[in-house]
C-alpha cells in the first residue's frame, strides 16, 4: 500500500482524482419482468466514469476476478477510457449485486461481495482521493482503504472525499456499520451520504443532525442527498439546501454516483467549497448531474457538455 509523496498544491499542480473501490456487475431485475440484465457498475467505478465524462483526469484503483462477470467488467472499463490500476486479489471473484427495481424505478440491492485488494497504490499526482460504498465496509479491503485515506489525509495539499453509500445487506449490524462510517469520516475532508443512509445509521436523528455527527469527526463539509428533494450541505457555520430539477425518472441507479462525480470535479477544480454561495452553485450542479442520470437506464452520468448545457451557471 502506498500514498503519493507530499507536495504542496498550486494552481499549476495536477488535479487528478483517484477513486479507490469496487467494480461489480449489477443483475438488474425490474418488477414484473422475468429477464435479468447484467450491467457493469459499482459505486466507485460509476463515479470514475462520471469524472471521465466531465473531462477530469481520473484513475480507478480496483480489483476483479478471472470469471465471467470479471470479463464483463474488464471490457466495460476498457471501453470507458479510464486509467485503471487493477490491484491483485487472492479470491479471483468479482462482486455481484442483485438490483431489484420497483415500478417507480427505485432500486434495492443484495450482494455477493468480494473486496480483497492486496496493494492499493495511487498515482503520485493524486490531488483528490475518493472512496466509499462496499470498499470501506468489506474486509480485508476496508482496513487497507482506511489506512490509505489516513496516509493521504496527512499530506499537505491533498483532499480525501468519501461517499458512505450505506448497504446494510453487506453489514446488517447497525452499530458496526456506524463505527466504520465514523472512522472513515475521521480521515476525510468531505463526506457525503443520502438521507436514507443517515436514517439507517442514525435512526433517531434528522439528516442535518446526523450530518453534524459526521462533521464532529473532522470533515470540513458534509453533503446529504435527498433524492427528488435535492441536497443539503452542512458546515460548522452554515446549512445550504438546493432543490432538484424535475425530470421523468427511468430509474435511480447511479444517480448518487453522478452527483458525487460532479462534487469531486468541483473539489478538484477549486478546493472544498464552504462559503454558502459557492456551496449553492456546486450543489445545483450536482443535483442536475444526478437528474440527468435518472432520465436514462442504469448508471449513465452526463458529459461536461450535457451538464454545462443543463446548468450553465455552474
Amino acid at each position: 500500500m502506498s500514498a503519493p509523496s507530499p507536495s504542496p498544491a498550486s494552481p499549476s499542480a495536477p488535479s487528478r482524482v483517484t477513486v479507490v473501490g469496487e467494480v461489480l456487475v449489477d443483475l438488474l431485475w425490474r418488477s414484473g419482468e422475468r429477464a435479468v440484465t447484467p450491467l457493469p457498475g459499482g459505486s466507485p467505478a460509476n463515479v470514475a466514469v462520471g469524472l471521465r465524462r466531465l473531462g477530469r483526469p481520473t484513475t480507478l484503483v480496483t480489483t476483479w476476478g478471472e470469471d465471467p462477470p470479471g470479463e464483463l467488467v474488464r471490457d466495460h472499463l476498457a471501453a470507458t477510457g479510464i486509467d485503471v490500476v487493477r490491484a491483485p486479489g487472492p479470491t479471483g471473484r468479482t462482486t455481484l449485486a442483485m438490483a431489484y427495481l420497483d415500478r417507480e424505478g427505485s432500486a434495492s440491492y443484495d450482494f455477493l461481495a468480494s473486496w480483497d485488494p492486496e496493494d492499493l497504490a495511487v498515482p503520485s499526482d493524486t490531488a483528490v482521493l475518493h472512496t466509499g460504498s462496499l470498499a470501506t465496509v468489506i474486509e480485508p479491503g476496508a482496513g487497507r482503504v482506511l489506512e490509505l485515506c489516513r496516509d493521504l489525509h496527512a499530506l499537505p495539499g491533498r483532499t480525501v472525499v468519501a461517499d458512505l453509500n450505506v448497504r446494510p445487506a453487506v453489514q446488517p449490524d447497525r452499530l458496526a456499520y456506524r463505527k466504520a462510517c465514523l472512522r472513515l469520516a475521521g480521515v476525510t475532508d468531505v463526506v457525503k451520504a443520502s438521507d436514507a443512509d443517515l436514517a439507517w445509521l442514525f435512526p433517531r436523528l434528522d439528516p442535518t443532525e446526523a450530518a453534524r455527527v459526521l462533521l464532529a469527526e473532522g470533515p470540513r463539509l458534509a453533503v446529504v442527498t435527498l433524492g427528488a428533494g435535492g441536497a443539503t450541505a452542512v458546515t460548522r457555520d452554515a446549512v445550504v439546501r438546493v432543490a432538484a430539477p424535475r425530470v421523468a425518472v427511468v430509474d435511480t441507479i447511479g444517480a448518487g454516483d453522478a452527483f458525487q462525480a460532479a462534487l469531486l470535479d468541483a473539489v478538484a477544480a477549486s478546493g472544498v467549497p464552504t462559503a454558502p454561495e459557492r456551496l449553492s452553485e456546486v450543489l445545483t450542479r450536482c443535483v442536475t448531474a444526478a437528474a440527468i442520470n435518472c432520465t436514462r437506464v442504469g448508471a449513465d452520468p452526463p458529459t461536461r457538455a450535457e451538464l454545462d448545457a443543463a446548468c450553465p451557471a455552474g
